[in-house]
């Protein structure tokens, strides 16, 4: 996968959940005090997201714009991290 302009860190507004998109593909999602909560690949499509966790649950998600992601009723914004710093 190339990179897109949506790889780095997404958090929803109370810092609760946390996904680290990562360049090829690989996500790590964070909930609350487990920081490796959920890893997985994910696949953008154009404003689509689509994850599938190493367990094989599956998500999806939509970008509004390159700050907002929308992801199972919950809304995302983008923050500085390691790959968007």
């Amino acid at each position: 996968m190339t990179d897109h302009p949506y790889v780095g860190l997404w958090v929803t507004a109370d810092g609760r959940v946390r996904h680290e998109l990562l360049p090829r593909g690989r996500y790590v999602e964070a909930r609350g005090d487990r920081e490796r909560a959920y890893t997985g690949r994910y696949e953008v499509t154009g404003t689509h997201i689509d994850y599938v966790d190493d367990t094989g649950f599956s998500a999806e998600g939509d970008f509004v714009d390159t700050h907002t992601l929308h992801h199972a009723g919950m809304v995302l914004t983008r923050r500085p991290g390691k790959e968007n710093t």
